[in-house]
């Protein structure tokens, strides 16, 4: 079986055998000919183009498909426009009137205030953990849906997501695994049960901050179908650019993800030791409540490239920190080639209630750092003079 780096860069399976072209091309194509011309019969395609827009299927974005399939060991994948645009979709497509579903309290905040406003439908949604045995505690036959997320956002908890899935099996229910801080490769939770396993390919797999886009791996063809067919009527799928992007990015993965998350633990170690720094968050660190379990469950002793840390001097030293620094760039995403310093309580939780906020330890003097591939003694360096400052 090809290694990991090897399906990044080859797993679209593309080659064009009247050119000799082996790179995927950027198909604009709104429309597709359905009958071949010279037979006319139905053209013979991965998954179907004929009598078929683009909004359906795009050759680019299956391509990207495939890729992402095989570094998550599942049999399909469908991509979608945007992150929110993929869960969006796949909470239309599996939830009905009656259900209920799980969702991590430390989750993006959006993931949650959409299952939230689900209630107007008949859906109940209920905040568990984000420990793993309060989510499993919560998990019986009443449950429709769970969704987690492997390494949580902000705190950068990581969850049992083998226990998590293996109490799902038991009542019955199906598992939603946000795989986007870990990337698959250093988790894929098909392997251990997962219905679906989805990323924003904005962050770690395109990691260029360039595009906007999201997927999902999946193992179930019978579902593939449900979900396809929600796609379709949503208009919901991935742009033929976005792909063709997001094809690029992955295909150095490896080597993007292994730096960040090497240099991650350097600098989650210099903070560790920083007299201005109240608490470094970071599962890498052995005295994190959360290194035996990364330990356990991840594939590489790798930790990923995203930490949080809270300063002393409450929310004026975090605002000017977040100011003042300068290699290290303010902005509200992760995963991307660029180092990047964000205010959760102005971010990714600023939809979370205030007492959630407060029982998770979303704090005024919390920052979460998303680590590029700038040298790493650099941002060391912006990070000691900007604290100096403070």
């Amino acid at each position: 079986m090809p290694k990991f780096s090897t399906d990044s860069i080859h797993g679209h399976d593309y080659y064009d055998e009247q050119i000799g072209a082996f790179k995927v091309p950027l198909y604009l194509s709104a429309i597709f000919e359905h009958p071949d011309r010279r037979t006319g019969e139905a053209r013979k395609s991965d998954r179907g183009f004929e009598q078929k827009y683009s909004r359906e299927e795009n050759p680019t974005v299956r391509a990207f498909e495939r890729v992402l399939a095989k570094l998550e060991k599942g049999s399909e994948a469908l991509a979608f426009n945007s992150g929110m645009g993929t869960i969006a979709t796949v909470y239309l497509s599996a939830l009905a009137s009656g259900d209920t579903i799980i969702i991590s309290k430390e989750s993006y905040g959006t993931t949650q205030d959409l299952a939230l406003n689900l209630s107007k439908f008949g859906v109940k949604t209920i905040l568990a953990g984000p420990e793993t045995d309060d989510l499993v505690a919560k998990i019986d036959r009443r449950v429709s849906l769970v969704l987690v997320e492997t390494i949580t956002n902000p705190l950068v908890r990581v969850v049992d997501v083998k226990e998590v899935a293996r109490r799902c099996r038991e009542v019955g229910t199906r598992l939603i695994v946000d795989n986007t801080f870990a990337t698959p490769l250093l988790y894929r939770p098909l392997e251990v049960g997962g219905w679906l396993s989805i990323h924003s390919v904005t962050k770690y797999i395109s990691g260029h901050n360039d595009m906007v886009g999201g997927v999902l791996a999946l193992n179930d063809s019978m579902d593939l179908v449900d979900l396809w067919e929600f796609r379709r009527r949503l208009g919901s799928i991935m742009s033929p650019f976005e792909a063709f992007l997001a094809l690029r990015g992955v295909s150095t993965l490896k080597v993007r993800f292994e730096t960040q998350s090497k240099s991650a633990m350097a600098i989650a170690e210099f903070l560790h030791e920083h007299p201005k720094v109240e608490s470094v968050y970071y599962p890498g660190l052995e005295d994190s409540p959360y290194h035996k379990t990364a330990r356990k469950l991840f594939s590489a002793e790798l930790y990923g490239g995203v930490l949080s840390f809270k300063v002393k001097g409450g929310k004026s030293a975090a605002t000017q920190l977040l100011k003042e620094v300068k290699v290290i760039k303010p902005s509200p995403s992760l995963g991307g080639t660029e180092s990047l310093l964000t205010y959760p309580l102005t971010s990714a939780s600023k939809t979370m209630s205030p007492a959630v906020r407060k029982e998770l330890g979303i704090g005024e003097n919390l920052l979460r750092l998303s680590v590029g591939l700038e040298d790493v003694e650099d941002l060391k360096d912006d990070l000691a003079q900007t604290l100096k400052r403070t």
